[in-house]
């Protein structure tokens, strides 16, 4: 009885050691933010050529962290960097829907023209998982454009 109870307690242990890990390999919405909150301020300081230059780079752990990436779009949905899809950069992007039909980009344009900023709630495809999942897209206005990243519940 007693190594029944025994073996249940490591199994619970190893449990949450591997809930927890896994948690680890996912951003954190203050992650997200904070990330936000970086590229915000490169792009004030060196302009946004550089900064979108670095915001593309998949090396620069800065803008790339687990499934943290920065994306950023002018106020009529046109893609000006992506963190994780660089075929995306120059497109119009308003009207584009996740696989439920929810306009993402038209409601992170919307959030950014009423708030300056703020989270949508969307299905987006994981880089790490590959798999479509529940995301939480935190964004700010920058002059005529928004910046944002997101976590993958």
């Amino acid at each position: 009885m007693k190594a029944l109870f025994g073996a249940a307690a490591l199994s619970l242990s190893l449990f949450a050691m591997s809930s927890t890990a896994l948690a680890a390999d996912k951003g954190s919405p203050d992650e997200a933010v904070a990330m936000v909150k970086k590229a915000v301020a490169l792009i004030k300081s060196d302009g946004k050529e550089k900064a979108f230059a670095a915001i593309s780079d998949p090396a620069n752990t800065t803008f790339h962290d687990r499934d943290l990436y920065i994306y950023v779009y002018d106020l009529n949905g046109v893609a000006l960097a992506h963190g994780n899809n660089p075929k995306m950069v120059g497109k119009p992007l308003i009207g584009l829907k996740d696989n439920e039909g929810k306009p993402m980009i038209k409601e992170m344009v919307d959030l950014a023209k009423s708030k300056g900023k703020g989270w949508v709630d969307f299905k987006w495809p994981n880089p790490v998982t590959k798999a479509v999942e529940a995301k939480s897209g935190y964004i700010e206005k920058v002059d005529d454009m928004l910046v944002g990243s997101g976590i993958y519940k």
